[in-house]
């Protein structure tokens, strides 16, 4: 019986079986942020177990709220800062080299086909898109992952979602993975893995692939994955040139990570996605999805762009199209925040940053705090947000705010006309 991705890595990993459906896994990275790493280090310092299993394959960033808003922030990040200079942690990024960490790590080559990563945070599972099995955990299990680079996890089940057709104008991957969310529901891939397959995943960029990954919690799934290919050879190419001879090598060696023809699923979601249109989230949930054309009107009150799922030079590429030349409406805020510094000066080179702020738009520095409303656009109770992030719970991005979730080039035009369009 063939195998899932999941199923090979699990089983490549394999450290203890203990009991039932529990799979004790060796794990390649461990990545760390300032707001849920710091109350690890605390409670392994009050334990007597300031230790850290390997600071080579430790990560981490201040990424939430920098530079701090205020002292408790502050202590955060120092916590974290005194923890990675104690511990020789290299792979630290402190304010001016940090960007958002599901963004900055792939960037730095961190992330590789066929690895087990963690962090304490839900959408980890972005890292699934170079063909690795990455997972949000909590406090205690990242304790133990800190400690001893090992974390358990049930037997995985994977749900193939199967992708056909070719993207029509206009549609992006933010547009396909709300669509995959509506279709799922929720709690729709709890405990499950989802393997985004089909022509049109093959088709997309590395960037694209993420934004798939990273919404794979918003269906419940434990991490969203795809195949590795060429495209993500290339991506990595910078960082693995000295291990392989050719990128046909590199290729070769990174289909161990592919599904088998015979892999048995938990179950298929196919979706044709010739016809699909832009859409946005409406209500509180991320599978609360309609077209544009049926939320047309809805007025905004702010247009943010950025974060883990759409930060990405690529993202601002499509929002800058949009916007070039024209200028927010009157009553929008606009706010971008380039994912990482690399994004920032890319997007510099390329005239980018420019087009935003002829059109109006704030330029913040890279920080996932408007996202999870702690700063850099925390909305007022009763006002409404495009935003290219991933969460529209109540009160997400600021008490009594509503948000709609949309792909950047829907975000831009929103922005200009100042309502979803």
């Amino acid at each position: 019986m063939g195998k899932t991705i999941a199923q090979k890595i699990f089983e490549a990993h394999l450290v203890d079986r203990p009991f039932g459906e529990a799979w004790v896994l060796k794990l390649d990275a461990v990545f760390c942020h300032e707001i849920t790493t710091p109350i690890a280090i605390a409670d392994l310092m009050e334990k007597g177990m300031d230790r850290v299993f390997d600071p080579t394959k430790i990560k981490a960033v201040i990424d939430h709220v920098t530079p701090a808003k205020d002292s408790k922030t502050a202590l955060q990040g120092k916590m974290l800062r005194d923890w990675a200079r104690r511990h020789d942690i290299k792979d630290f990024f402190d304010i001016g080299r940090n960007g958002v960490c599901h963004a900055l790590f792939p960037e730095k080559g961190f992330v590789r086909p066929g690895y087990t990563i963690i962090m304490g945070d839900s959408h980890t599972c972005t890292h699934g898109a170079f063909g690795a099995f990455a997972a949000g955990v909590g406090t205690t299990d990242l304790e133990v992952g800190i400690l001893k680079g090992v974390c358990a996890f049930r037997e995985p089940k994977t749900i193939k979602v199967e992708l056909t057709g070719k993207l029509p104008a206009g549609v992006f991957a933010k547009d396909v993975i709300l669509k995959v969310i509506s279709s799922l529901g929720v709690n729709g891939a709890t405990d499950r893995v989802l393997e985004f397959t089909g022509p049109v995943v093959e088709a997309l960029s590395m960037e694209g692939r993420m934004t798939l990954a990273n919404m794979a919690i918003e269906a419940g799934g434990t991490s969203g994955i795809c195949a590795p290919d060429m495209t993500t050879v290339e991506y990595l190419w910078p960082f693995i040139q000295n291990e392989f001879s050719s990128k046909e090598e590199a290729l070769a060696h990174y289909r161990r990570w592919v599904s088998d023809s015979d892999a048995v699923y938990d179950s298929v979601l196919s979706l044709d996605v010739s016809r699909l249109e832009p859409v946005a989230t409406f209500g509180y949930k991320p599978d609360q999805v309609k077209t544009l054309k049926e939320l047309k009107g809805t007025r905004v009150d702010q247009v943010y762009i950025g974060s883990c799922t759409n930060g990405r030079i690529e993202d601002l590429r499509q929002a800058a199209g949009i916007l070039k030349g024209k200028r927010v409406a009157e009553h929008v805020r606009g706010i971008v925040s380039p994912a990482t510094p690399a994004v920032y000066q890319q997007a510099l080179k390329e005239g980018l940053i420019e087009i935003f702020m002829d059109a109006g738009f704030c330029v913040t520095n890279p920080t996932c705090g408007a996202c999870l409303g702690m700063s850099n656009g925390v909305l007022a109770e009763g006002e409404v947000c495009a935003s290219t992030t991933n969460r529209n719970f109540f009160g997400r991005m600021g008490k009594g705010g509503m948000v709609h979730l949309m792909s950047p080039a829907s975000a831009a035009l929103t922005a200009i006309t100042g309502e979803i369009a």
